[in-house]
């Protein structure tokens, strides 16, 4: 038979509502009960139960964390600090994973089962905040947000970021730029695409529709529209990719078609997850912290589980910087 909080009770002596406040630190416990209690739940082997807990505090101590696309490397390197963070302060993490967040169901996340939502891969337009803020679930975005105006928040200006990178390739002469942007749809497949834009356009640059491609954030965009680019009679001498799961798709598409990585074509990506300092890649990238944006969204969430709703929504922005390695070089 399992053993119970009566019997850490017994063995402590002390009743069995003082074992409970003792366990959830209740500070009205004196020290010395609270060290019965514990001594006799080490002697005992005794495991709390997280449902009853669950029925006396009205919190799960869970999390649920929505991401849609696990198979892409960039989110294990955002969860598993995220993952930490929760731990720490003594949140379990519950992973839900669709093809897309209109997918997931609203019910599961506002079933009582979760006392707060992580958003990882929400579109400008989800109107899954939406419905979560209309049921007053705590959420918070990471890395992507809505266009709602809702929500705390913990992204990279990614707009700086996209500036940065055409600024690179403009001071190392290049005229002739293309870029594989990520989704429109997201935040910061949009944002990287307008800031880039706008950096070559300060610099007199145009970005004929020839050099521009679109698709999601993955190694096959990268692929299939490098290897357009690099068929082109006039192929560009430079490309920014959305992400660096792009840009590592374009470098495979560059060995495929003979082209040299960077003597034929620079390549920059954005992120810098840690697969682009591998040698066999040494991508030059938009780099930013990505532990600390995990870090901030978990403790922007666990302060509004605890404390409340913020009045205006709070967003950490994280200043992106470029890092440079191996895929970019003057033009040939």
């Amino acid at each position: 038979m399992a053993v119970t909080s009566h019997d850490v009770a017994r063995l402590a002596g002390v009743s069995q509502p003082t074992v409970s406040r003792a366990l959830r630190g209740d500070p009205r416990v004196a020290a010395g009960t609270r060290a019965r209690v514990e001594n006799a739940v080490a002697a005992l082997g005794y495991v709390p139960s997280e449902a009853g807990r669950s029925l006396v505090t009205r919190k799960t101590k869970r999390v649920a964390i929505v991401v849609t696309d696990l198979t892409n490397p960039f989110y294990p390197h955002v969860i598993s600090p995220l993952h930490d963070t929760l731990e720490r302060h003594g949140y379990r993490m519950m992973v839900f994973t669709e093809s897309s967040e209109s997918q997931v169901s609203v019910e599961q996340l506002v079933d009582g089962s979760v006392d707060g939502v992580v958003l990882l891969t929400s579109n400008v337009g989800s109107p899954l905040p939406a419905e979560l803020s209309r049921r007053r679930l705590p959420f918070v975005y990471l890395n992507r947000e809505s266009s709602l105006g809702m929500g705390d928040a913990a992204v990279v200006d990614n707009e700086l970021g996209g500036r940065m990178a055409a600024q690179r390739l403009i001071a190392l002469g290049h005229k002739r730029i293309a870029g594989i942007f990520g989704p429109r749809d997201t935040s910061t497949g949009r944002d990287r695409e307008v800031g880039f834009r706008l950096a070559l356009a300060d610099a007199g640059i145009a970005l004929p529709s020839e050099l521009t491609q679109l698709g999601p954030f993955e190694f096959d965009t990268g692929y299939r529209a490098a290897g357009e680019l690099f068929a082109l009679d006039n192929p560009p001498s430079a490309i920014f990719c959305g992400n660096d799961v792009i840009a590592i798709g374009a470098i495979n598409a560059a060995l495929a078609a003979g082209v040299d990585i960077p003597g034929d074509a620079s390549v920059i990506g954005f992120d810098n997850i840690p697969m682009a300092a591998w040698e066999v890649f040494r991508l030059t990238t938009v780099g930013h912290d990505l532990t600390k944006m995990a870090q901030s969204a978990a403790e922007l969430l666990i302060d509004h589980m605890i404390n409340g709703e913020s009045k205006p929504p709070r967003r950490v922005v994280l200043e992106p910087h470029l890092i440079e390695r191996s895929t970019t070089s003057t033009p040939p």
